[in-house]
């Protein structure tokens, strides 16, 4: 049962996901900014309240977490994921969909790779690291190379 709540979820969110642009068309005459101000208030502020009341309903979870501290590493990783957002959206706009989208997701992964062994704290110039150290230069070097002959 598990298993099924959990694609169910899913499925929602990749409904939500793909349909979150459906409003632009008809909105044409709004600025672009308008409509991502909307969008964003909507998308960051007004269903993901509504959805910790449907997750959490007593709501005391929430409070806890304000009080204990965690509201600020909170608010820290949000920053880091809205900078990370804008410098995505300023690689597109100068290298273009195809290569900024590559680069971008290339570096993406090679370092999502990477720093989580880093932070645990693996050395990567032996043994275990070495293997993950090489798949991961070989994945950002070669395969480019290999896909554009």
């Amino acid at each position: 049962m598990d298993i099924l709540i959990g694609l169910l979820i899913i499925a929602i969110g990749s409904f939500c996901q793909s349909s979150s642009y459906v409003p632009i068309n008809k909105v044409k005459e709004w600025n672009w900014e308008s409509f991502w101000l909307t969008q964003g208030v909507f998308a960051w502020l007004v269903f993901p309240f509504l959805g910790s009341l449907l997750g959490v309903p007593q709501g005391s979870s929430l409070l806890e977490l304000w009080g204990s501290g965690g509201a600020g590493m909170s608010i820290f990783y949000g920053i880091l994921w809205g900078v990370g957002g804008l410098t995505f959206g300023l690689s597109m706009r100068y290298l273009g969909v195809a290569l900024g989208q590559s680069i971008s997701l290339g570096t993406c992964a090679g370092f999502g790779t990477l720093l989580p062994a880093l932070f645990g704290g693996t050395n990567l110039f032996e043994g275990d690291g070495l293997t993950l150290l090489l798949g991961v230069c070989i994945t950002l070097q070669v395969s480019p190379l290999l896909l554009c002959r």
